[in-house]
């Protein structure tokens, strides 16, 4: 079982740009609230990223140095942090934010300590991160591959990657 990460069970989706994380997780996410679970999901950008938009009242909220921002309706919130030169928060961090769910998704941060399950393409040329990072504990991949100690999953089995991911999350038994 995994254990908790910042208190609550957490699994990852890593790999290499265009991998397959994005479009594995959307379906991971889908398939796992339709079993009952509720998940909340945490994506890590390496560029600069805006949910706002230029001359938007939040924006100018921003802009003219607000910390946080509330942008509400009733449909849903989101809150706004800016770090100004502050460093950017780690994962455990952010992982407190989040309300309580069954299971919390990741996608990204490679190098975090959680569990994770590697999205593996082979079109893509790059090498495998599993044979290296002793945290990624299967491995979705549209191709065969061979001389791996963990499990490989086909990409698009996404009611396989998410039933080990719940028997490894501790949310399911072995016959799931």
């Amino acid at each position: 079982m995994n254990e908790l990460f910042a208190g609550r069970r957490v699994y990852g989706v890593t790999g290499w740009k265009n991998a397959g994380k994005t479009g594995l997780m959307e379906r991971l996410v889908a398939e796992i609230v339709s079993r009952g679970f509720t998940v909340s999901t945490i994506k890590h950008a390496h560029h600069a990223v805006d949910i706002d938009q230029p001359g938007r009242d939040s924006y100018r909220h921003r802009e003219a140095g607000a910390r946080e921002v509330i942008l509400a309706s009733r449909r849903r919130w989101a809150l706004m942090h800016e770090l100004r030169d502050e460093v950017e928060p780690p994962l455990e961090e952010l992982i407190a934010k989040l309300a309580p769910v069954d299971l919390v998704l990741v996608e990204g941060y490679k190098r975090s300590g959680h569990h994770k399950v590697e999205a593996f393409r082979g079109e893509t040329g790059q090498a495998l991160l599993a044979p290296g990072n002793a945290t990624i504990r299967a491995v979705a991949s549209d191709t065969p591959l061979a001389d791996l100690t963990i499990p490989v999953i086909d990409l698009d089995d996404t009611a396989a990657i998410a039933d080990f991911i719940l028997r490894e999350a501790g949310l399911v038994g072995d016959a799931a």
